[in-house]
């Protein structure tokens, strides 16, 4: 049971890592094409005082749109702000909200707030995570990776959904973008239990996360074009990106990585170049239901595209969250 359900979700993560790892040391990072102007546009960004997030959230910035930064940290979102809207040049506007996406409560009042605004959404970027944290679970008894990774932004997405189907129009999507990650395609998704209390393994949780948010993205797509709405939805894997995603390794673990950061790892700007591209390019609009890799569309594990877990994991994550 430990070597299946600890040390093989371990070796399969780390391998994953190693691919990566070659395939950046022999590729250079997607280069961004013209980005139309977003003037009078409005984004929200989870995550975005840091990393990944605030490059997303810069960048949008830059191109005249209004962002609505999204984090737990209210000094830092805070400040944020401050350096955005000092470095403004095209009419872009930024905002901080905090919001404690462990917490299903904060969350569903952050929707409410959000809405009582009266704005239109045209972006979403679900791009807040964790990742190989000790066991331990959320405000609502939710393990730590599967609630903050999906379980929030699945929640988040779906209250918030009838604002960009009001915000989008044909020729113009609303847009969804889901921030996946290649070891989704080391995940396993074992619905008897998701909270994963039988044997825990933080590499298995995160993996699984990052599976889910690809199912959902998938499933929540075919939903809106039957309805016709003009949202789309994409996943990106923004490959490894120096962030402090990775303060969980292990201490030799860590010990590699700083020297190979360095030199293999992208910025933080250049891993937030495809979840631009999927936010806000012309090349991207009217496409969803697409795995983004380094700016391309890229095949995404085999069981992401497996139509009935889709719909199981769909049911289940409105249980799970209280959704109808």
């Amino acid at each position: 049971m430990w070597f299946t359900e600890v040390l093989v979700p371990l070796l399969r993560l780390y391998l994953c890592g190693m691919k990566v790892l070659w395939y950046q040391m022999f590729n250079k990072s997607f280069t961004m094409p013209a980005l139309p102007s977003q003037s009078g546009r409005v984004a929200i960004v989870t995550g975005g005082t840091r990393g990944m997030g605030l490059e997303t959230a810069r960048q949008m910035h830059q191109l005249g749109m209004h962002v609505f930064i999204v984090g737990n940290e209210r000094e830092e979102g805070e400040e944020v702000v401050k350096k955005l809207d000092a470095q403004n040049r095209n009419g872009g506007k930024a905002e901080f909200i905090f919001l404690d996406l462990t917490s299903l409560k904060s969350i569903r009042q952050f929707a409410q707030n959000f809405k009582q605004r009266g704005l239109p959404l045209h972006v979403l970027v679900n791009n807040a995570g964790t990742m190989l944290v000790p066991e331990r679970q959320t405000e609502n008894g939710i393990e730590f990776h599967l609630g903050l990774n999906y379980l929030s932004h699945f929640l988040l997405t779906n209250l918030l959904l009838d604002v960009l189907k009001a915000s989008g129009k044909q020729g113009r999507s609303a847009r969804v973008v889901n921030m996946s990650s290649a070891t989704h395609y080391t995940g396993v998704i074992d619905m008897d239990d998701l909270n994963r209390r039988s044997c825990y393994s933080s590499h298995g949780a995160y993996a699984q996360s990052k599976l889910a948010l690809v199912l959902f993205s998938y499933f929540l797509q075919e939903q809106l074009i039957s309805g016709g709405f003009p949202v789309t939805v994409n996943a990106v894997d923004p490959g490894m990106v120096d962030t402090a995603l990775y303060d969980n390794l292990w201490t030799l673990a860590q010990m590699l990585k700083r020297p190979v950061a360095k030199i293999l790892f992208r910025t933080p700007a250049e891993g937030a170049s495809t979840t631009v591209f999927a936010a806000v390019s012309s090349q991207m609009e009217g496409v969803g239901g697409t795995y983004l890799y380094n700016g391309e569309k890229t095949r995404s594990a085999q069981l992401s595209y497996d139509s009935e877990l889709q719909l199981q994991l769909w049911k289940k994550s409105c249980k799970l969250v209280g959704l109808q």
